[in-house]
């Protein structure tokens, strides 16, 4: 395994840290705040340009592959900039998710306006008071003929305003992974959009939706295997959720240090006090240690090894660095660490929100026990426990 990053790694990192700073200051990710639209559209056409969102699509879907390693230099970029982009739920998960559900006619109308920018999809998936496990799912898709009629509600529906289409999880049968993907209009009769107030103040939307009618040609898996199809989609996008908190996390570290370099207390920096300095240290191991994680994951999926267990101890491992590193950046800052004024509070407040947004930590906490004490996939590429 060699996880020394590549010439293309370096490129995409580049060049996409490059788009990010003329197109994605702070001041940028401050205004897209509780934003109706949450993104900002000369970031998005930069990107448009540069022919990153279609990274995961195939060629023959207008797409331009390239391997998860790669994305992950691109994701870790997103994630040190804050970068407000609906590019994860529609380029990676809904891509993803199209690609798999062996629907034909879907996959050649939607790919290739995905790649090209021309169509945003956003996941229907959580709904309010339930779990993130199968059972969670309760919206109802009631056969009526050649449609069903959707009946149920949904939160944490990013980017929802802005969306064409929603990829809607629903319930077809009485078990508990009984659940099929749907594709919804965004003005479709009977669907209620509402704005939702989160920690990161990021874009995200309450769905109502009260006997919403889709034609049966809309239903992207057939008998219930839509749950199956939605693990495995998981399984790969968090790689890169993960790499996004590390990018996440190492600039609000590289922040603070300079913070704590220049801050003066007793005629010298708070840095050469060992209390700080130490602090400094751990968030430094910790920010390496997820990182390697991450791009472990990442070269297991790239390499065709197993990744299902290695993904979800990245996006577990990744999501904690992030809030417990932006949380001692916070305490380094002192008082004004957590005033409006001073950046590292951006940070602070999306790792704690990131671990809320796809799985939290007590489910991927479950997939890993699973994988431990069941023995359905090796915890790593080498097995330790063999």
């Amino acid at each position: 395994m060699n996880l020394n990053d590549t010439e293309d790694q370096i490129a995409l990192g580049n060049l996409v840290r490059s788009i990010c700073a003329d197109h994605c200051t702070t001041a940028v990710v401050r205004a897209m705040e509780n934003d109706e639209r949450g993104y900002p559209e000369a970031l998005w056409q930069q990107l448009i340009q540069a022919g990153l969102l279609g990274t995961l699509i195939p060629e023959e879907w207008g797409g331009s592959p390239i391997s998860m390693l790669e994305n992950a230099a691109i994701y870790e970029e997103f994630g040190r900039a804050l970068a407000p982009l609906p590019h994860f739920v529609s380029s990676v998960v809904s891509a993803l998710a199209l690609q798999r559900s062996g629907h034909a006619q879907w996959r050649q109308a939607l790919l290739p306006a995905i790649a090209s920018g021309a169509l945003i999809v956003t996941p229907a998936w959580l709904e309010p008071g339930n779990a993130y496990a199968a059972a969670g799912v309760q919206l109802r898709a009631e056969a009526q003929g050649d449609s069903f009629i959707l009946s149920g509600e949904k939160r944490h529906v990013f980017f929802a305003g802005a969306a064409h289409k929603l990829l809607v999880l629903a319930r077809t049968g009485a078990a508990d992974t009984a659940i099929d993907l749907f594709l919804v209009d965004r003005d479709a009769p009977g669907l209620t959009l509402r704005r939702e107030s989160s920690m990161a103040s990021d874009t995200q939307f309450h769905a109502r939706f009260d006997r919403v009618t889709v034609a049966a040609a809309a239903r992207l898996t057939r008998d219930g295997s839509g749950w199956a199809l939605w693990q495995d989609v998981l399984h790969e996008a968090v790689i890169l959720d993960a790499a996004r908190a590390v990018g996440l996390a190492a600039r609000a570290l590289e922040i603070t240090v300079a913070y704590a370099g220049q801050r003066e207390q007793f005629d010298k920096p708070i840095a050469a006090f060992q209390s700080i300095s130490h602090y400094l240290a751990d968030c430094a191991t910790a920010v390496d240690g997820a990182r390697t994680l991450v791009y472990e994951a990442a070269w297991a999926h790239s390499n065709g090894k197993p990744f299902h267990t290695l993904a979800a101890m990245a996006q577990l491992f990744a999501g904690d660095t992030a809030r417990d590193v932006t949380a001692k950046a916070e305490q380094i800052h002192g008082g004004i660490g957590f005033t409006l004024e001073y950046d590292i509070q951006l940070f602070f407040r999306r790792a704690k929100q990131g671990q809320l947004n796809w799985w939290d930590s007590r489910y991927l906490e479950e997939l890993i026990a699973a994988a431990v004490l069941d023995r359905g996939e090796p915890v790593s590429v080498a097995d330790p426990f063999l």
